[in-house]
């Protein structure tokens, strides 16, 4: 899947991604600023959870539960300075959980990432528009 769009149309965007069926391990690629946690957000909310979402720059992960029950995680490794920090928080508890998991800055944490995963890079283009590829 390949989406050029601008902020404005993050919603459709969203419910695209949602609809192509992607693993429910979601690594997002991309500049710092490009997006990923604005499109994390609309993600979840295309899922249903309905409290309010942030980044976990800090606390590393944070979970969210949709209307129908399903568990979200959302992970922020900016932060993370070795792969071991992210087994001592049980990590590999999470990525085989079988609950969604959208994870930024994922090649801090290469080689525990499972094998079914897909991928989201983002890149802001010259004329404001993000162009977004779901592999």
């Amino acid at each position: 899947m390949n989406i050029v769009f601008s902020l404005d149309q993050i919603q459709e965007v969203a419910e695209q991604v949602i609809a192509s069926n992607p693993k429910k391990i979601i690594l997002f690629n991309g500049e710092m600023g490009v997006g990923k946690t604005t499109l994390i957000k609309q993600l979840c909310k295309t899922l249903g959870v309905e409290d309010a979402t942030s980044s976990p720059t800090f606390s590393l992960v944070n979970e969210y539960q949709t209307s129908n029950n399903q568990t979200v995680y959302h992970f922020d490794f900016y932060r993370l300075n070795k792969e071991t920090e992210a087994l001592d928080m049980g990590v590999d508890d999470y990525l085989y959980s079988g609950n969604w998991c959208f994870i930024e800055w994922s090649e801090k944490i290469a080689s525990l990432i499972p094998e079914e995963h897909s991928t989201i890079n983002i890149e802001l283009l010259s004329d404001g528009k993000r162009q977004l590829k779901l592999i």
